[in-house]
């Protein structure tokens, strides 16, 4: 395989605040954007140890977030707590099956797979491993593109809250898996972040010098 032409290489650094290109200046100990002044360099420092330490958090929280009730109900004639798969068995049997397939996967599967892909991103650049970059990068941009529907439930539960309260009907309370489902997505949204997506090139360079 042939290896690729990087910005390292050619000594040019992006700006991570402002995507600015510049060069590189000898012996200096730390560089700084002429655009935006934030600190240049040429790989996000720890990435790997930050990308996991907000992974690691959001595989412990994605468990509650989905077994304690993200919903509590209480009107003059019951209480009810609701989880999300309760809601998404609701909203089905009640005849709004495309509603609950949009819950289903906006608030279970989407969370669960960006998880799992930036695990196998975070584990592929550990490993340098040189298995087919370009799919792991674009595997990289869907998970930054769909990582933005997954705070459907939270929204749902903001909008019943305040439907339910000015009706006077019955008094709707977010639930702790409201706010352990809420730091699932905000984890892996650091964890994105974090990610530097160009380590998935460095090894087709670095290797194959």
């Amino acid at each position: 395989m042939t290896a690729p032409a990087t910005a390292v290489a050619h000594g040019l650094l992006s700006c991570h605040a402002c995507s600015l290109v510049s060069r590189a200046v000898k012996n200096a100990q730390a560089m700084s954007c002429p655009r935006c002044g934030a600190h240049l360099h040429f790989r996000k420092p720890h990435s790997i140890s930050r990308t996991w330490a907000f992974l690691i958090a959001a595989y412990i929280l994605y468990i509650p977030a989905n077994m304690l009730p993200i919903m509590d109900t209480n009107s003059l004639f019951d209480t009810q707590q609701d989880t999300i798969l309760s809601g998404v068995i609701f909203l089905w049997e009640s005849g709004s099956w495309p509603t609950a397939l949009l819950v289903f996967f906006a608030s279970i599967v989407v969370p669960l797979l960006k998880i799992i892909a930036l695990t196998i991103l975070v584990v592929s650049v550990q490993r340098r491993s040189i298995w087919r970059p370009l799919a792991r990068a674009r595997l990289y941009r869907v998970v930054g593109f769909f990582g933005r529907w997954s705070m459907l439930d939270i929204y749902v539960v903001a909008i019943l809250v305040a439907l339910v309260q000015i009706q006077s009907l019955a008094v709707v309370h977010a639930g702790p898996g409201a706010m352990a489902f809420g730091a699932v997505v905000i984890l892996t949204m650091f964890a994105a972040f974090n990610f530097d997506p160009r380590l998935i090139w460095d090894p087709l360079t670095t290797d194959h010098e």
